[in-house]
């Protein structure tokens, strides 16, 4: 039986290479082509496909949350990440979120035909570069310091946001304390929502506070941006 393949990425051109690489695999075949995350989630969940090949920066839902929305509503479904973006932050959201497999554009047919079977059977697949990066960020971080800090996918930036989260700092004050621009600030709790897997701040409050964060209160009222 063939492995039905969902494409969701909003550039038509790598669409179509793609499409011509599902076309030529003997055992796959593309049954929907999604630009948007939204479309993704919705195509994946009514076709039920094995695999969705998925960018991150897709419009309106990215692909973070599209891959997360996917999990929840097809668990069977496959998420595999086909993106321009290698960086640590994007792979641990990533996987968090629920992916599968994460590849850069850059792989060559045969990996990417490989991954695709890959995780359609249950296997977790990198490419080499993300999982050279991967590897070496934990190889540098001593086990101890690892162990020692709650929530390690975060960055040091990211954790000192989470830490005036939970204080019940809001978004200005966070801002002003750390010297920062209060769009960037926005920016990180965003991430960090994605990381520690919630949906808002109080939430990120309650996960922040049971792993011994937020140990100084903040007398701000609680922002919900």
């Amino acid at each position: 039986m063939a492995l039905r393949i969902v494409v969701a990425d909003d550039h038509p051109v790598f669409r179509d290479g793609l499409r011509a690489l599902i076309e030529s695999m003997p055992d796959a075949e593309l049954v929907g082509e999604a630009s948007t995350g939204d479309e993704a989630v919705e195509l994946a969940t009514r076709l039920r496909p094995e695999v969705v090949l998925m960018d991150l920066q897709l419009p309106g839902r990215n692909g973070i949350e599209a891959t997360r929305a996917i999990g929840e509503a097809a668990p069977e479904v496959a998420v595999l990440v086909l993106t321009m973006f290698e960086d640590e932050d994007s792979v641990f959201a990533a996987m968090r979120a629920g992916a599968r497999g994460y590849l850069l554009k850059g792989a060559d047919q045969d990996e990417l035909m490989r991954a695709i079977e890959a995780v359609a059977h249950g296997q977790a697949i990198f490419g080499p570069g993300v999982a050279r990066r991967v590897i070496a960020l934990f190889a540098a971080t001593p086990a101890h310091a690892r162990d020692a800090q709650p929530f390690p996918e975060l960055t040091d930036r990211e954790r000192e946001v989470l830490e005036l989260i939970a204080q019940g700092r809001a978004n200005a004050t966070i801002a002003q304390r750390l010297g920062i621009a209060e769009k960037t600030v926005r920016n990180h709790v965003s991430i960090v929502f994605n990381k520690l897997m919630v949906v808002d701040r109080a939430q990120a409050i309650v996960r922040a506070r049971e792993a011994g964060m937020g140990g100084e209160r903040g007398t701000d009222r609680p922002s919900l941006e």
